[in-house]
């Protein structure tokens, strides 16, 4: 199945949308019970529902589940955890065989609900339709991932060879985590000697070293930043978010910043200051060039 990110691009679904949806979370929080009990009463009324609600207990479920569904649509973060709750849902209907149809009919239900009510608000034209435009987006992702999920699902149960691939896949996805993880506390431990070293920068300008201590510190802050910048890319990265190669190019920049400021203090020979110098200039050239087009990606 596509990544929720390369989802959330065909569908135009922007941080204006995303905006907007948190945006009409009170009006929605209002309207939950009605819409819950038109999709509810529609749902008991099929042929099916019947066969399939054998227990009360099953039943409080499913309402239950279709709630909190309906009320992560409009908080506003649209994440790695929101896909992968999309995929179960579309899974778990897939083992309890509920047609596609079902779940189609049930959006579209929704959707139309959700359009009456913004209907009846009082607010511009203009703002009335990208509010509709946005809660059908968002809708139109949340199916597009179940029905995917429930396919891939069918499929797996259905085929031998499926399940070796998707059991691969599986491990593959797991292991990536786990060194998702790894390298997460490795950027914690870094971070935190580097935050020692400037501290002991720190402590060394009131020693008597001011001149030595200054620019060790400086160079040593430089570098606590950086890491906290790659800390940030990482959990954003975790999070679904792009993933920045101009971190990495800075990472490069600064260090031949502090090498520099550390060669000027300690007298070093001019050809080192050059070399370090020319460096600087050709990564902070690179890192212009990488900032430059990651931002024209945005």
């Amino acid at each position: 199945m596509r990544s929720f990110k390369e989802i959330k691009h065909d569908y135009r679904f922007t941080e204006e949308d995303q905006k907007r949806l948190a945006a009409l979370q009170p009006l929605m929080a209002e309207h939950t019970e009605e819409i819950m009990s038109t999709l509810n009463l529609w749902f008991m009324g099929t042929r099916n529902a019947l066969t399939f609600f054998t227990d009360e207990t099953l039943k409080s479920h499913v309402f239950r589940t279709q709630k909190a569904w309906f009320e992560q649509l409009f908080t506003g973060t649209y994440e790695n955890r929101f896909y992968e709750q999309l995929a179960k849902i579309g899974a778990a209907h897939m083992r309890r065989n509920v047609d596609v149809h079902y779940l189609q009919r049930a959006a579209n239900i929704i959707r139309n609900t959700c359009t009456g009510i913004l209907s009846r608000a009082e607010q511009p034209a203009a703002e009335l339709a990208s509010n509709i435009i946005s809660v059908g987006k968002i809708i139109d992702i949340s199916m597009n991932v179940i029905i995917g999920a429930y396919l891939e699902e069918e499929i797996r149960v259905y085929s031998p060879v499926y399940k070796v691939k998707s059991a691969l896949l599986s491990f593959s996805e797991r292991f990536s985590q786990a060194t998702n993880f790894m390298l997460v506390f490795a950027l914690i431990g870094l971070t935190l000697g580097i935050g020692w070293l400037f501290l002991r920068d720190v402590i060394n300008i009131f020693s008597g070293g001011i001149e030595d201590g200054i620019i060790s510190a400086l160079g040593s802050m430089l570098l606590l930043w950086l890491m906290i910048e790659l800390m940030n890319t990482e959990i954003s990265h975790l999070k679904g978010g792009k993933f920045h190669i101009s971190i990495f190019v800075g990472v490069a920049l600064v260090t031949m910043i502090r090498e520099t400021m550390i060669a000027t203090l300690r007298h070093e020979k001019p050809e080192l200051i050059y070399y370090l110098i020319a460096a600087i200039l050709v990564i902070g050239f690179v890192y212009w060039i990488v900032a430059k087009t990651e931002e024209l990606k945005k």
